[in-house]
């Protein structure tokens, strides 16, 4: 997703999908569950490769243009990382930006930020619990 600020520090969104998933559910702020589930499996999808999860660790520290990710992966042509490059922009963990002949590809971390909300915080927040609860029996039972 790309934002933009304006002249009075408001923030936009260049991204009409998230845009439309915004639009679809009227009755409150937050994307509907079958929004946020096909989000995600797009997402999840992107994730599975090991190259595509090297390629946005590479994009962590700073934008790359498309040439040194390709010549991040010898193993590779061009044609099969501009593949890869693709499956993670549609689902929305890379943006792509041109200057001239060049393509800078920008990490979008939100969706993945998106999942751990959903997902991963709740459980680690439940086994935080079940640890707590369980050094207490065991403090309990020690004494």
């Amino acid at each position: 997703m790309l934002y933009t600020y304006n002249m009075s520090g408001n923030m936009e969104s260049d991204n009409t999908e998230f845009d439309n998933m915004e639009s679809e559910n009227s009755t409150s702020d937050a994307p509907s569950d079958a929004t946020f589930d096909a989000t995600f499996d797009s997402v999840f999808k992107a994730l599975s490769t090991g190259t595509r999860r090297r390629i946005l660790d590479l994009l962590k520290d700073h934008p790359r243009t498309t040439g040194e990710l390709c010549a991040s992966f010898p193993e590779l042509d061009r044609c099969t990382t501009m593949q890869h490059l693709d499956v993670l922009e549609r689902a929305g963990l890379v943006i792509a930006q041109r200057k001239g002949r060049v393509r800078w590809n920008h990490l979008d971390a939100l969706p993945i930020k998106l999942i751990h909300d959903r997902w991963i915080g709740d459980y680690a927040r439940s086994a935080v619990e079940l640890l707590a609860s369980l050094k207490s029996d065991l403090e309990l039972t020690s004494t």
